[in-house]
């Protein structure tokens, strides 16, 4: 027989390679640009190690891992002593020890102070990429990242924890904060009663016979990441809604009374450990005044709200990677997939999606680095819920139209497609759903008028550009006009002032076959509902754009 055609079912043929042995960083085009564009060129080359180990096979590996063996719940130790402490896999310790090592908590703080003019850009491109290997622990670093501008409403206790969550140490063990070089934040905002509407929450303080110190009694609905050293909650003072710091060992080396009740049994972030909480006399000190707690958070809702944008996008990218990867390496039809006319509109489609997620995460990023910037400030004011309103909501449908590029092998847990879809829609709902977020636009815009003259100046930057462009704006500006009936439209009005900022972002900044491609599908006439539906044009140069390579 000719050894030509003999079948050997043991060895797989056009199948595509595992994507890994690339740059995180630099196969990303948008990125890369977005870091040089807002900082320096040198910023890229500061995050080439943290790209490389992000694509290394050894990342993709844990990151499966964490995710297949779950947290676990020990409430209580062999000898019934109650210890409310959750073990999670090597693999996820494993990453949290890069992620801490690269600087991806609360380092950009002190960077800041210290004259780092881009530390929180730095950060949020390398937060963007590390968080590819695996999303679910990028909540306690995000959460870390996200306390300290609350913790500087009390200077004390700020002095006394940001060195400590701004260490690039990472040290998981129940101990206190003098036997630790570097610590972990949390965050306990919701109840069961009320969740987002967190002034209806139940859980009270009263003072003790300490200065500033309190006995917290009720519960948390939705605290994630037991196991850190610190966290910051929201509890009823006889003052009010108030703000406390709550640390999990206390200065005398004993556990604060914290029970974890039981873990959440989530859709995706299976790595992550969510937790219910029950806090019985649970010592804490209070941050900022009583009946201040929102005003006193906020800052840390607007920062993990930040990363909610970063981990879409990143998300986003992704899914895109894998994608266009499988497309470039599997035939079928006669000819590469890469190759045929629709799949280059579907890929396409989701680079620019892509593309636009990320152009607007690092705008946004670049802003926090100028906080001394009454524009910078009110932009981002704005566009933080319109980013985290708009990206967040994108993903899902993102994600599952890159999964179906891979047909059914998307479908299987070994290709990582199965693990983001399930992570997909949980941005859009952590730290403000989608209603939140579009509530919370309408309120800036009638509260802060300068809000709305940043968001025109934004997109008034990139006028005369694109007609499609201009005409979106001036109809997102007739929405304002419209008075009545303005809250039931808040999500039209908060898409469509998101999409006009990453459009005019696009036109001004990416390759104009991008910008064509977006402006033509969410501002013209070709968007039919789904991604693959762009007219005609430079499709191919999109598609290869986003194409990682080795």
């Amino acid at each position: 027989m000719d050894d030509s055609t003999t079948f050997d079912a043991r060895t797989a043929t056009n199948q595509a390679p595992a994507l890994v042995g690339h740059n995180v960083v630099t196969s990303d085009l948008a990125l890369t640009e977005a870091l040089t564009r807002h900082g320096s060129a040198a910023l890229v080359d500061e995050l080439i190690p943290l790209g490389a180990e992000a694509g290394t096979a050894e990342a993709r590996e844990h990151g499966m891992l964490a995710n297949r063996h779950h947290p676990e719940l020990t409430s209580y130790d062999r000898w019934g002593n109650r210890v409310d402490e959750v073990e999670f896999h090597p693999s996820w310790h494993w990453l949290m020890e890069r992620a801490v090592g690269h600087g991806l908590q609360a380092a950009p703080w002190e960077q800041q102070e210290a004259g780092d003019p881009h530390a929180h850009l730095r950060r949020a491109a390398g937060f963007l990429a590390w968080s590819q290997t695996e999303p679910g622990h990028g909540c306690p670093i995000s959460m870390t990242y996200a306390a300290v501008p609350a913790l500087r409403a009390d200077e004390a206790i700020a002095r006394q924890w940001t060195p400590l969550l701004a260490a690039r140490s990472y040290e998981p063990g129940v101990r206190g904060r003098s036997a630790k070089t570097g610590a972990l934040a949390g965050m306990g905002m919701t109840e069961k009663q009320g969740g987002s509407d967190v002034r209806a929450n139940q859980t009270r303080a009263t003072p003790t016979s300490e200065d500033g110190w309190y006995r917290l009694d009720g519960h948390k609905w939705f605290t994630s990441a037991p196991m850190n050293d610190v966290f910051l909650v929201l509890a009823q003072a006889d003052g009010g809604m108030t703000c406390f710091v709550v640390p999990r060992v206390l200065e005398d080396g004993s556990r604060n009374r914290i029970d974890v009740v039981r873990l959440k049994d989530k859709l995706g972030n299976r790595s992550n450990a969510s937790s219910e909480l029950e806090l019985n006399g649970t010592l804490a000190q209070r941050l900022g005044d009583e009946g201040r707690g929102v005003r006193t958070i906020i800052e840390m809702v607007a920062a993990t709200r930040l990363d909610c944008v970063l981990g879409s996008a990143a998300l986003m990218r992704h899914a895109l990677a894998e994608a266009s990867w499988h497309v470039a390496h599997r035939s079928a039809f006669g000819g590469l997939l890469v190759d045929k006319p629709l799949m280059q509109n579907v890929v396409a489609d989701l680079a620019v999606e892509s593309e636009a997620a990320t152009a607007l995460a690092m705008r946004l990023a670049a802003a926090v680095d100028r906080p001394g910037d009454p524009h910078e400030v009110a932009l981002r004011r704005i566009a933080l819920p319109l980013a985290k309103f708009w990206v967040c909501k994108r993903t899902p449908a993102m994600v599952a139209e890159a999964l179906e590029c891979l047909g059914g092998n998307g479908y299987v847990e070994d290709s990582g497609l199965p693990l983001m879809f399930r992570e997909s829609p949980l941005n859009s709902i952590w730290e403000g759903s989608g209603n939140v977020n579009a509530l919370d636009v309408l309120r800036a815009l009638g509260r802060e008028p300068e809000v709305l003259q940043a968001w025109i100046t934004e997109v008034g930057a990139a006028r005369g550009a694109d007609s499609r462009l201009d005409r979106a704006v001036d109809d997102t500006l007739a929405l304002l006009g419209e008075g009545a009936g303005l809250e039931a439209g808040a999500r039209r009005l908060a898409g469509r002032m998101a999409a006009c900022l990453q459009g005019s972002l696009l036109v001004r900044y990416a390759p104009p076959e991008v910008a064509d491609a977006f402006c033509g599908s969410r501002f013209g006439t070709s968007y039919g509902g789904t991604f693959g539906m762009l007219d005609s044009g430079s499709l191919r140069e999109v598609v290869d754009r986003a194409t990682p390579q080795p």
